[in-house]
């Protein structure tokens, strides 16, 4: 069960600019560069520390972070995990009790985001954190009210026994915008080392049931949403269903996702039929291949590495 995060009049002011390090993992992030550097420049609480892990892209990425003061580590595209990168950062932000995660395409809103996602750890049950998505401001109607419906207005706070009511949702949390207080990730063994996909979402997983809880502040904001194509939808919700299926444990003590993925649809039919009806087709041709994509993941392990190379998001998980 969800609850309001409480408020505080001063919460970033518990910790101190060298307690709380930002983290971006990055790879040819040029052409967003402007709009991240911009809002992070544009935060009223400044960590001391930004570092990017830059898988080696071959624009100029790594010269635009140097230029803004940023520390950078440069690795190849090959070493790049979601979950083993981000531990890498975490462990090389070395004293910091609060860990700040952004991705690269994910632009600060405002001047407070990272005040306010700060401000939940102000509760030392709160292992985690993350903030609220709004979509690009030339997104489709479709990729908009995705962001909306799963990023919304009204803060909350879940933990184990929230798993009763919401089900799989009770685990749902975005490292596109995430925090974490170090001694909670550490507890739990840090982010795993070698995960196609969902990372955050097994670190949520086993803090519930550590006995820690989560956030959701609604009032941190960036900017960050995906215009994918159909192709792209089938080959994200493989790597959700190889999740999944390696992670077995997940849907045995938390649900499956399927009762979220149905209000998910009707909530979006609901919107199209009503602003975008010519679009519902598309919608529905979404739909249909993200559940392909999902039961093909979970199936995985009858299906040559060959093969799921093409057939996932994160290929590169497959050359490792």
């Amino acid at each position: 069960m969800m609850r309001t995060v409480e408020s505080a009049a001063s919460s970033a002011d518990v910790f101190t600019s060298a307690q709380v390090a930002v983290i971006i993992p990055t790879y040819n992030a040029a052409r967003y560069w402007t709009a991240l550097s911009a809002g992070i420049r544009a935060q009223s609480f400044m960590p001391e520390r930004i570092i990017v892990i830059d898988s080696s892209s071959s624009d100029d990425t790594a010269d635009l972070a140097r230029r803004d003061g940023f520390t950078v580590s440069q690795i190849s595209p090959k070493e790049f995990n979601h979950g083993g990168t981000r531990q890498m950062g975490a462990e090389m932000a070395e004293g910091a009790d609060i860990l700040i995660y952004l991705t690269q395409d994910a632009a600060p809103y405002g001047t407070d985001a990272f005040a306010n996602l700060l401000r939940a750890f102000v509760d030392p049950e709160i292992g985690a954190a993350y903030g609220r998505q709004l979509p690009r401001e030339n997104a489709s109607p479709i990729e908009a009210h995705a962001r909306y419906f799963s990023y919304p207005p009204v803060s909350g706070v879940r933990s184990w026994k929230s798993r009763r009511v919401t089900g799989f949702k009770s685990i749902f949390f975005s490292n596109a915008f995430g925090a974490y207080r170090r001694s909670a990730l550490m507890s739990v063994g840090g982010f795993s080392p070698d995960v196609i996909f969902g990372e955050d979402t097994l670190v949520v997983a086993r803090m519930h049931r550590a006995g820690w809880k989560t956030a959701y502040v609604a009032d941190a904001t960036v900017r960050h949403s995906h215009a994918y194509s159909i192709a792209e939808e089938f080959r994200r919700y493989f790597d959700v269903g190889v999740l999944h299926a390696r992670e077995s444990w997940l849907v045995d003590q938390f649900g499956s996702a399927s009762g979220e993925g149905r209000r998910f649809v009707i909530s979006e039919m609901k919107h199209l039929l009503r602003k975008h009806p010519h679009l519902v087709p598309s919608a529905l041709a979404r739909t249909l291949v993200k559940y392909l994509g999902y039961k093909i993941g979970r199936r995985e392990k009858g299906i040559a590495p060959r093969l799921k190379y093409h057939l996932g998001l994160n290929r590169q998980y497959w050359i490792r």
